[in-house]
């Protein structure tokens, strides 16, 4: 990633986070505290809190591939407390040749995705089903608006990848499939709904249902 491309996309990325979607901190800083469920304190003390707390490296190298080609690493206030109250949270997506990210959205945020490798067929639909969609290629950067549905797929030859900034700390994310077929949403309202038979809806509540350890 060349360094005007660095400059460019944090100098987006910090515009919108000054009108960040979770409330204004009071503090410079507070540096989620792990054990606040057992001490009640929901800041680290800052006399404890050290450069470390503010830097993390889980997405120097990419995840994972899930079955649709997609190895996603989240970095928010769960993973990275130096985020608490600040706002904002990123995650990187790799995608393998075909990978998909399926048709999803984030509650509790914006996101802006800036292509760092590949090229990746992006959009989203607004709430008159206008979709909005392009390939978009290394260098380029796309916006998603709060809570409307959005999805990438890899269309080159290449693994691609991308990444992403929200303004929120934990912005939330439900995936369309898990959450209408891996749930427990009444059969009869699903078959009415898709015009699925209850064979079809077996079958892709199997695929869909959440993985219990």
């Amino acid at each position: 990633m060349s360094l005007a491309l660095t400059v460019l996309f944090f100098g987006l990325f910090h515009s919108y986070v000054t009108l960040a979607s979770d409330p204004d901190p009071v503090n410079d800083f507070c540096v989620l505290n792990r054990s606040s469920a057992t001490t009640s304190l929901p800041c680290k003390n800052s006399s404890l809190v050290t450069v470390e707390d503010f830097v993390f490296s889980g997405i120097k190298f990419r995840g994972k591939f899930s079955e649709t080609g997609l190895a996603s690493i989240p970095v928010n206030v769960n993973v990275f407390p130096g985020l608490n109250t600040l706002g904002t949270s990123m995650v990187r997506a790799d995608f393998d040749v075909g990978g998909v990210n399926v048709p999803h959205f984030h509650p509790r945020a914006t996101e802006i995705a800036v292509v760092l490798e590949g090229k990746i067929y992006s959009g989203f639909v607004d709430t008159q089903n206008r979709i909005f969609a392009k390939v978009i290629e290394k260098g380029e950067v796309m916006v998603f608006p709060r809570g409307l549905v959005h999805f990438q797929m890899n269309v080159g030859d290449t693994w691609a990848t991308i990444l992403g900034s929200f303004d929120s700390q934990n912005p939330g994310l439900q995936k369309i499939p898990s959450a209408v077929f891996g749930s427990n949403i009444k059969e009869e309202l699903l078959e009415k709904a898709f015009g699925l038979t209850p064979k079809e809806i077996a079958k892709l509540r199997k695929r869909f249902a959440p993985h219990r350890l």
